[in-house]
C-alpha cells in the first residue's frame, strides 16, 4: 500500500510495548504487546481467515451486499458478529471485516499479555492499563496529523475505529475525510464509522451525520472530520497530536 494509507501507523503509540506485524494476503495487522506474540497472532489471523473464506464461498452474497444478510446455519462466530453489528446500522457485513478481525486475533492474544493493541486498517481493538493517544489521520483535511484522541484505560476491551471516503481502499458512500467511532465492540464500531460516513458528503452534513450517530446504540463516541470542519459526540478527548 501507498505510504500516505498507512501513515497513521506512525500515531499509534505505546513506547513500553512490542511492535510487530502480522501480514496474510489483504489482512495487515499492527500489534503492540507485552512480548512478540507473531505466531500466536499468525495462527490466529489464518484461522479466522479461513473460517471466512469458507463460509463465503457458500455464501458469496455475505461479501457482496451493502446491506444486512440473513446468514446461513454454517456461519461462523466471526461471521455472525460482523452481520448482526451490520444489521444494528443497515449496512452490508464486510463493513465491520477489519474491526472484527482485529477484535477476534485481540481476544486469542489476551491471555498471553496483560495489554494489547491490534490495529488493522485504521481499526484498533485494545487492552491498555494506562493512558494513550491514537493520532487521526484524515487525508487532506487541516485536521490530519494535528490531532489525536487520548484514551483512558477501561476493566474490559474497547475499539476504536476509522472509516474515510477519501483515503484508502474501503468502499464509502460518503465523503468524509474521518469518522472516528468508539464502543466496546470493534464490529459494531467499524461497521457505525461506514454508515456514518456514508451521510456525509458536504460540511453540511456532519450536524446531521451526528444525529444519526447518537441514535445508534453501544457507540461511546463519534468524531467526523470533513475538509476544515469537525463534529463530535460523546466520551471523546481530543488533544493536540
Amino acid at each position: 500500500m501507498a505510504y500516505e494509507e498507512r501513515a497513521y501507523r506512525n500515531y499509534v503509540r505505546a513506547d513500553n510495548l512490542i511492535k510487530f506485524e502480522v501480514i496474510e494476503q489483504e489482512t495487515d495487522l499492527l500489534i503492540l504487546a507485552e512480548s512478540n506474540l507473531y505466531d500466536r497472532a499468525q495462527a490466529a489471523v489464518l484461522k479466522y481467515r479461513a473460517e471466512l473464506d469458507k463460509y463465503i464461498a457458500l455464501d458469496p452474497n455475505f461479501q457482496r451486499s451493502y446491506s444486512p444478510v440473513r446468514l446461513r446455519y454454517e456461519a461462523p462466530p466471526i461471521a455472525r458478529e460482523m452481520a448482526r453489528a451490520a444489521r444494528q446500522v443497515k449496512v452490508g457485513p464486510m463493513a465491520a471485516v477489519a474491526g472484527a478481525l482485529a477484535e477476534f486475533v485481540g481476544r486469542d492474544l489476551r491471555a498471553s499479555t496483560d495489554e494489547i493493541i491490534v490495529e488493522n486498517g485504521g481499526d484498533i481493538y485494545l487492552k491498555i492499563n494506562q493512558p494513550r493517544k491514537v493520532g487521526v489521520y484524515a487525508g487532506k483535511s487541516p485536521f490530519s496529523e494535528k490531532i489525536a484522541l487520548e484514551l483512558e484505560p477501561r476493566a474490559k476491551p474497547f475499539s476504536v475505529c476509522t472509516s474515510s471516503g477519501t483515503v484508502g481502499h474501503s468502499f464509502s458512500f460518503g465523503k468524509a475525510d474521518a469518522v472516528v467511532v468508539i464502543s466496546s465492540s470493534a464490529s459494531l464500531a467499524d461497521a457505525a464509522a461506514t454508515a456514518i460516513g456514508n451521510q456525509v458528503k458536504e460540511v453540511s452534513d456532519i450536524e446531521p451525520a451526528l444525529k444519526f450517530a447518537k441514535k445508534i446504540r453501544g457507540l461511546d463516541g463519534v468524531l467526523i472530520i470533513k475538509d476544515d470542519q469537525l463534529g463530535a459526540l460523546g466520551k471523546l478527548k481530543i488533544v493536540p497530536l
